[in-house]
């Protein structure tokens, strides 16, 4: 029995749904954004600003975590929750993404992937088997089976192939897991922007009964019409009684829309990237802090945003810290940005369970603008 339970409380038009995730190291109300600590740290942040943020869930990488410290590393220091002084949910993706991310790094074979550290240049052969063992090593709440990303999403050839050989890995990973592990795995459909590829290989993933089920392969590259309309026609194939995980989305309105279909789980690296480099979300866009029209701007950063940064600092000191490069504005703007998600993942939930999210996504679509919020616009 999986070590993970998922239930479904209400639902709206639609296909979005509110959820309670169980995990042993804790439980997280769906839908729900993980912020990015892929080397075991969200960059800049303690776990207690973390969970001053609303953060209920993190993402780690096992590749990246595999190289350095290492997993026996992890385990000797009393696994990635201790390690990280994290007591919440910890979900790993696999190094599937790294395989199309580091191609020059990596020799891909039906046994796995080969890869030469960017590191050190030391070879680390992945499979799905040894993904598997190093996720439960490090001790996970949820690991990612190990599949295939392809770099050319339209290329229908090559969205076939790593479909194939990520239902034929997924296979593999089913085989060797113990049903008394705490680390419950998803498997992950692939088919790049083809939705009978995507219909084909979530079918056969189904019938391997995982406990959840991310959809992957999407947001590399190519255009947002594309991708929505995918992640759209996808979310409908996986299981309606199990989580269902959107991988490495996205931008506030991504998130808006996919979390009305009916998504469960996402992560994106924005809030705390867009953070240090003085890029920040506020309820009708972006802004750059960066820019001197903030310099003498005696308010805060975002008006009712209860982050320390709002509550604590102007915005003309903001704009200081970030034009002279000092790490307290990344912190700071980082801290912001990963509360705004955080805020904007509680307004969704409260509009599922109102059942009106239609007039939410209105509403938001309406205020929000994409690079051009806040006093930028």
């Amino acid at each position: 029995m999986s070590a993970l339970q998922f239930d479904v409380g209400s639902r709206v038009r639609g296909g979005g749904r509110l959820g309670t995730l169980r995990l042993p190291h804790g439980v997280v109300e769906t839908p729900a954004f993980m912020p990015v600590g892929t080397y075991g740290t969200v960059k800049g942040l303690t776990p207690r600003q973390l969970r001053g943020a609303g953060v209920q869930m993190v993402l780690a990488n096992a590749y990246h975590l595999a190289l350095r410290p290492g997993v026996e590393t992890v385990a000797r220091l009393g696994g990635i929750h201790r390690f990280m002084g994290w007591d919440g949910p910890i979900l790993t993706d696999s190094g599937g993404f790294q395989v199309f991310s580091l191609a020059d790094h990596v020799k891909v074979d039906e046994e796995g992937a080969l890869f030469r550290s960017h590191i050190d240049g030391a070879k680390m052969l992945l499979t799905p088997e040894v993904v598997v063992d190093l996720e439960m090593r490090l001790g996970v709440d949820i690991g990612m089976a190990f599949d295939v990303c392809v770099a050319e999403p339209g290329d229908r050839r090559a969205a076939a192939d790593g479909a194939a050989r990520t239902l034929r890995w997924t296979r593999r990973t089913r085989a060797v897991l113990r049903e008394e592990s705490p680390t419950s795995i998803f498997a992950i459909q692939q088919g790049g922007l083809f939705e009978d590829l995507r219909r084909e290989n979530a079918e056969a993933l189904i019938e391997l009964d995982f406990p959840g089920y991310a959809v992957g392969g999407l947001s590399v590259g190519e255009g947002r019409e594309d991708t929505m309309r995918v992640a759209e026609a996808a979310v409908a194939m996986l299981p309606d009684a199990k989580p269902r995980y959107m991988m490495g989305m996205g931008t506030p309105l991504d998130l808006v829309d996919l979390c009305g279909w009916g998504y469960d789980l996402f992560d994106c690296v924005l809030p705390s990237r867009n953070g240090r480099n003085g890029s920040l979300f506020t309820a009708t866009g972006t802004l750059s802090i960066r820019n001197a029209r903030h310099a003498d701007f005696d308010g805060p950063l975002e008006e009712g945003c209860d982050c320390e940064a709002c509550i604590g600092f102007s915005r003309g000191y903001l704009h200081h810290l970030a034009k002279r490069g000092e790490m307290l504005g990344a912190v700071l703007c980082s801290l912001h940005n990963v509360r705004f998600y955080q805020r904007l993942m509680s307004e969704i939930r409260a509009a599922l369970a109102a059942d009106r999210y239609d007039a939410f996504r209105r509403d938001f679509r309406a205020r929000y603008q994409e690079g051009s919020g806040g006093s930028d616009g």
